[in-house]
């Protein structure tokens, strides 16, 4: 068994930090200061944001929004688009399965 407190961790904005990779998945930590975006973007992988601390606002390419703090989760579809808006500075973990997905760049 492998564990993480996710909180404890020392991830530095702009420089996300992988957990795991394996062929079943990868888990990522990233640090988004508050009023900072992950812009609208797809991965290829199913995904699953959990927000550890902060808070954070979800907006879909079909421009519908949630907005959540410590323990939101949400899933997406693999190559589903959403942008990703830190409210408060915000701790979250990405974790997309399987790794990687069908049509990533990687598999070519």
């Amino acid at each position: 068994m492998r564990s993480w407190d996710i909180s404890t961790l020392d991830v530095q904005p702009h420089n996300p930090a992988v957990l795991d990779s394996e062929q079943e998945g990868r888990a990522i930590v990233i640090n988004l200061p508050a009023g900072e975006r992950l812009q609208e973007h797809q991965v290829h992988e199913r995904a699953w944001l959990l927000v550890v601390g902060g808070a954070i606002e979800i907006e879909d390419s079909g421009g519908e929004s949630i907005t959540g703090g410590a323990g939101l989760l949400a899933e997406f579809d693999p190559n589903e688009r959403r942008e990703i808006l830190a409210t408060e500075d915000a701790l979250i973990v990405l974790v997309l399965s399987p790794w990687p997905g069908e049509g990533h760049p990687s598999q070519r």
